[in-house]
């Protein structure tokens, strides 16, 4: 009886004592993701094998870098000069001594990693993979203590269990962030469904400010949009007056910076000698007149955009400074001693062929390279000739509300001219154009063609003027309309004379206006 029931009660410790691993186990089974597991891998095995210290390291999806977990440092999967590399590549576990390792391993993040360890210590490393024979290995167990106490792992069937429950959990664990990383991709793509939608409704918004149906301006608003979703440097090349600071601003409130600041400064328009002040500010007593210190604009468009408009007249000495600024986020005020961090988006435009100075030495390529990271072209007038109309009724209005004027509007005529002009200074000179005819248009009268400038003395030549009579062909075979083109000619005469003002031309002809107006639409006076 003594007997069985001592046989019984060791059969319970044992059992006991094989439960007692089932909390660790379990501990490793519940890791919610393989960093988790691998953090808790290692302090199982440090706490309860008395270790100096336990690690797994992984191998990253491209199977050439091993990482730590919380550490940038990396470790060459195919560079022999560490260990680590040796083990994967051998698939056989590999003890040394610390010792050995500083003085014949010469790579420098391994020697840094056991710089802290005893020099009485050992190395035992581990090959870690999801199961025999496959190929995919999942990283390395680095293991440090004493030669004894490793020495005694190396066949434990404890170890090599701990070692297959591990690795079982991290495949798992992998495959399930893969299944996780795939549905995310899904979303993603439905999600770029979504965002191309966004993306559109941002550039239809952009139309209040970059004006145009076009073709060509809803191609730049898209453009602009994509450029203002990343932080890349911006160059906007076009020809003179074709709205480039507006892009700027554009992009500017459609980024991630919009709540920062928008500093801008045009390059032409600055003195060389204050243009490197003007931008990296200066200390007290840098120069004759620096009285006090002054932050430039770079330090002033940290956290935002800082736009430099014609970056082309930008002198070359300047440029490498600029250049180290965009690699770098570092500066130095003028006669500063210390260095400050810049974080700022740059935009930069110029209407000159940058390549083309590149080549005279009057332009760093390496900036141009540099700052056209995101290059905009935007379209000349003479491209988007369709957006004149809305380019003008807006101008228009703009004025009208600057200068407290009666609505007013433009007559057929008067646009048929506009879209003949040439415009060698863009949208710039048609607003010129624009604000002139405004200016010159009487109160509750539209523009008419003849207010536009440059087309009266167009006109004078074909048309006939008071002082010289009415000059009447002999080959007249048509009474009616020769009557109708003098009488045109007449009406055009005094709508000169009073300014366009139909009340005082009717008065002065001894006509009702009503019977003006009508003859001015019969003559075709309104779309001529």
């Amino acid at each position: 009886m003594t007997s069985a029931a001592d046989a019984t009660s060791s059969a319970k410790s044992a059992l006991s004592a094989e439960l007692a691993a089932m909390p660790l186990a379990l501990m490793l089974v519940e890791s919610r993701s393989t960093s988790m597991l691998r953090q808790r891998a290692a302090q199982l095995l440090q706490d309860h094998l008395g270790l100096a210290s336990a690690e797994c390291l992984y191998i990253d999806g491209s199977g050439r870098w091993l990482g730590r977990d919380g550490d940038d440092g990396q470790f060459d999967c195919s560079d022999f000069k560490h260990p680590y590399a040796h083990v994967i590549r051998s698939g056989k576990a590999l003890t040394l001594s610390v010792a050995d390792a500083r003085t014949r391993l010469d790579d420098a993040t391994f020697q840094q990693q056991v710089a802290a360890l005893g020099a009485g210590s050992y190395l035992h490393i581990r090959p870690l993979r999801a199961a025999d024979n496959d190929p995919i290995w999942l990283g390395v167990m680095v293991l440090v203590g004493t030669q004894a106490r490793l020495s005694s792992l190396t066949a434990d069937p404890g170890m090599v269990a701990f070692d297959a429950l591990l690795c079982r959990v991290w495949a798992r664990l992998a495959r399930e962030q893969g299944e996780r990383q795939r549905s995310r991709l899904l979303q993603d793509s439905l999600a770029k469904l979504n965002d191309g939608a966004r993306r559109q409704a941002l550039a239809d918004q952009l139309a209040d400010d970059l004006l145009g149906q076009s073709s060509a301006m809803q191609a730049l608003r898209r453009h602009v949009v994509r450029a203002a979703e990343t932080n890349l440097a911006v160059l906007l090349q076009g020809e003179t007056g074709t709205g480039k600071d507006r892009v700027a601003r554009a992009i500017h409130q459609l980024s991630g910076r919009a709540k920062g600041p928008f500093m801008a400064i045009n390059c032409a328009a600055i003195p060389e000698a204050l243009l490197e002040s003007e931008l990296f500010g200066h200390a007290k007593g840098a120069f004759s007149g620096a009285d006090q210190a002054r932050e430039g604009l770079i330090s002033q468009a940290d956290g935002g955009t800082l736009f430099l408009d014609e970056i082309g007249d930008m002198p070359l000495a300047l440029q490498a400074k600029l250049l180290r600024v965009l690699e770098s986020g570092r500066y130095r005020p003028l006669g500063a001693s210390e260095e400050r961090c810049a974080n700022l988006r740059l935009v930069a435009a110029t209407h000159q062929p940058l390549r083309e100075q590149i080549r005279e030495r009057r332009f760093r390529a390496d900036l141009y390279y540099r700052l056209g990271q995101f290059p905009l072209a935007l379209p000349p007038l003479c491209e988007r000739r369709d957006d004149i109309a809305t380019l003008a009724q807006s101008f228009i209005r703009d004025f009208c509300e600057r200068e407290a004027r009666d609505e007013m509007g433009i007559t057929p005529a008067a646009l048929r001219l506009l879209y003949r002009r040439d415009y060698p200074g863009n949208v710039r000179e048609l607003k010129n154009v624009i604000d002139y005819a405004c200016a010159m248009t009487p109160q509750g009268a539209d523009i008419d063609a003849y207010l536009l400038p440059g087309e009266q003395s167009d006109q004078a030549s074909s048309e006939v003027t008071e002082d010289a009579g009415f000059a009447l062909p002999d080959d007249i075979d048509d009474l009616r309309q020769a009557l109708r083109d003098v009488e045109s000619a007449i009406i055009r005469q005094r709508l000169r004379r009073f300014g366009g003002n139909r009340a005082q031309v009717a008065e002065s002809l001894g006509l009702p206006k009503r019977t003006l107006a009508h003859k001015c639409q019969l003559l075709e006076l309104d779309t001529k």
